[in-house]
């Protein structure tokens, strides 16, 4: 039997971060329940990104359309490498947790991340969730972050951790961002 994890990441797991989400489960389990994490990680528009940031530009410098800025085949090469880069955080997130003794699988996804994330819950019926982000101060205060959205729509605990910070420094103690 498996008491299944949904992990959301934005970027690649230190091992620090996969020794942390790991240890939240030691112990905890009946004998012979296994966690398996299940990570999910959306790869970033790039593209459609580079379009309106020159978009943007070409207004401020009286250039054509944004249309016009980069071809077709420009955008296809600037996603291809977006997926390339998330192919590696993803296959480096799945080493981290296995390196800390964790079984665990992932898929990149294309779609809006908390619409993925619901979905992967409902697939492997999740029993929780953890949302491992860098801090974002100004969505977290108008709860229109990942973490508070997934809350939104979902009927499993979410938790919210902050990549590569210590629970100490997520609590105020330390360095991090709570910290000021």
């Amino acid at each position: 039997m498996s008491y299944d994890v949904v992990l959301l990441i934005e970027q690649a797991l230190s091992s620090a971060d996969a020794d942390r989400v790991r240890g939240l489960h030691q112990g905890l389990l009946d004998d012979g329940e296994q966690v398996v994490y299940h990570v999910v990680l959306p790869v970033e528009d790039a593209g459609a990104q580079v379009q309106a940031a020159m978009g943007s530009l070409s207004g401020d410098l009286g250039a054509g359309r944004p249309a016009d800025l980069l071809s077709p085949e420009e955008v296809r090469e600037i996603d291809a490498a977006a997926h390339e880069r998330a192919g590696g955080d993803l296959r480096a997130s799945l080493e981290s947790l296995a390196e800390a003794g964790a079984t665990a699988e992932g898929a990149l996804t294309d779609a809006e991340p908390v619409t993925a994330l619901v979905a992967k819950v409902s697939e492997v019926d999740a029993a929780e969730v953890i949302v491992l982000t860098a801090p974002h101060v100004v969505s977290e205060f108008f709860h229109v972050d990942w973490t508070s959205r997934a809350r939104r729509h979902l009927g499993v605990p979410v938790l919210h951790l902050l990549e590569h910070e210590n629970f100490d420094e997520q609590a105020g103690e330390g360095e991090g961002v709570s910290g000021f």
